[in-house]
């Protein structure tokens, strides 16, 4: 394993342009890029993975859940050992254990057992994804820390969009087992790579891990998930909903909790983290289905349907930036606002695809207004989630959002069908599909419309610092970069940070 860290904290040393500083950002970039590549990649595939097993539509939706269940469960745990134990240690054990997991989906003989190794490649994910970022902020001096951040968000975003290319390319060919094999060749360039990272830690971090609290919150997430699946399942429901009340209760009484609960007393925090919920509920609930309504329901080759969305991240991947940009000179208000009525009415336009329906006038107008509302509101919901609390507490802030946006996510997957009528094997005949997703979209456009009114009530139009911030602390290096990722939990302390912020899109 690696090295240990140096018995004092340093800041970084290299560059963008020395050979460690590269590799380290290509260490990163892969890692991530591995983690985010398998969201865009499965959804692609899953009408091919129920066929060839056999499976159901709730079995393929535990495919995409289990694995958003730990992950989101135990994210901010991931973060808390990358700072105890090792930043580079963490990730590469992330990388790992992520890998076996990812050879366990491909060599996964039944839907049941490719549930158990996705839940487990959640695992391998919570503690990867937190340390990439964290990797990049630690390891480079000061003065390059903004470009090389900005490098690894654009790096990122670019293995993101071809994620709908290659996951389609991979189905229609070698087969769909092969977008979890093809992690293996990446993770040998990850591993080589971080050979040449430098180790970083917090050591000022110590104490209990709130293991049980992360125990809770799956669980909890885990209870409602499978109560809307495999509905009518109320004992589930009531065991989550006071596994929830127990998470909460622990998370109040614990020394060291891993969600202190009084970073809720921050109206604006809380707000937006309910804006977040509906923005990307709306989000997830669309690709999820719109993959099976391109294939089941109007024929299209995994391949086809993968490059049909792709529209989407090329134009966040292009825009995030600017709009982040511009959200710094007006305020998040107006883009958060005006960003979520544009990708509502995108997905409303969604409502016009129908079997027999042409890419260019029904499909591709859709994906391309969305992709421009995305565009605008991503990066100004990160940076106000930021602005919200206390530099101090960045990091905290974000892996709390990172979390929540996951929920929302997975909440969506598992109601979506059964508020819209689909479920059993019904995801194979044509017009159940359209039927559902003809719902789906509009449930989707609404709560793009919910989180747009409640920007504009919730939102300030000028981000201004918490009561109490010292004013000699350089709020605007992360909370005015409204451009920036989002930071994950284990990233070193934003004010350190150079002023001016990442110059990279935000990425759901």
């Amino acid at each position: 394993m690696a090295e240990s860290a140096p018995r004092a904290p340093t800041g970084g040393t290299l560059t963008t342009g020395s050979a460690t500083g590269r590799a380290v950002l290509g260490s990163a970039v892969l890692g991530s890029g591995m983690a985010m590549l398998d969201g865009t990649i499965v959804t692609v595939a899953l009408p091919h993975i129920g066929a060839d097993l056999g499976e159901s539509l709730a079995s393929l939706q535990w495919t995409l859940n289990a694995y958003m269940l730990t992950l989101a469960g135990l994210i901010l745990l991931g973060g808390g050992l990358g700072d105890r134990y090792g930043r580079r240690r963490v990730f590469e054990v992330g990388v790992v254990w992520f890998t076996v997991a990812s050879l366990l989906c491909g060599l996964a003989p039944s839907g049941l057992t490719l549930i158990a190794a996705r839940a487990l490649q959640g695992v391998g994910g919570a503690l990867l994804t937190p340390g990439s970022l964290a990797l990049v902020q630690s390891s480079f001096r000061q003065d390059q820390r903004a470009k090389a951040v900005g490098l690894w968000s654009g790096l990122s975003g670019v293995a993101t969009a071809c994620g709908p290319f290659l996951g389609g390319w991979l189905v229609d060919g070698p087969g769909w087992r092969w977008i979890f094999f093809i992690n293996v060749p990446f993770a040998v360039v990850v591993l080589l790579l971080s050979r040449r990272v430098p180790e970083s830690r917090d050591w000022s971090a110590s104490g209990r891990f709130d293991v049980p609290g992360a125990v809770l919150a799956a669980l909890a997430l885990g209870g409602v998930t499978y109560a809307l699946i495999d509905a009518p399942a109320y004992p589930a429901l009531v065991g989550g909903v006071l596994l929830a009340v127990g998470f909460l209760w622990r998370e109040h009484r614990a020394p060291r909790p891993m969600m202190p609960l009084g970073i809720f007393r921050s109206k604006l925090f809380s707000a937006v983290n309910v804006v977040t919920l509906c923005l990307y509920a709306a989000m997830g609930g669309v690709f999820f289905l719109l993959p099976t309504q391109l294939q089941n329901g109007l024929g299209y080759s995994a391949l086809a349907a993968g490059l049909a969305s792709m529209p989407v991240t090329v134009l966040m991947t292009a825009l995030s930036g600017p709009a982040g940009a511009l959200a710094q000179r007006i305020g998040p208000r107006t883009p958060m606002t005006v960003g979520a009525l544009v990708a509502g009415v995108g997905l409303a336009l969604l409502h016009r695809v129908h079997p027999g329906g042409d890419y260019w006038t029904h499909v591709f107008p859709a994906v391309v207004v969305q992709g421009l509302g995305m565009s605008l509101f991503v990066a100004p919901l990160t940076a106000t989630v930021l602005a919200s609390v206390e530099v101090r507490r960045a990091g905290l802030a974000s892996g709390v959002n990172n979390a929540a946006a996951r929920v929302a996510q997975l909440v969506a997957v598992a109601a979506l069908p059964l508020l819209t009528g689909l479920s059993a094997n019904e995801y194979r005949v044509a017009s159940a599909v359209d039927a559902a997703f003809g719902r789906a979209v509009l449930i989707c456009a609404g709560l793009m419309l919910a989180g747009a009114a409640l920007s504009w009530l919730t939102v300030p139009g000028v981000l201004e610092r918490p009561a109490g911030e010292p004013t000699s602390t350089p709020h605007c290096a992360h909370h005015c970069a409204v451009s920036a990722p989002p930071l994950e939990p284990g990233t070193p302390d934003p004010a350190r940070a150079p002023r001016g912020g990442p110059d990279g899109p935000s990425r759901p």
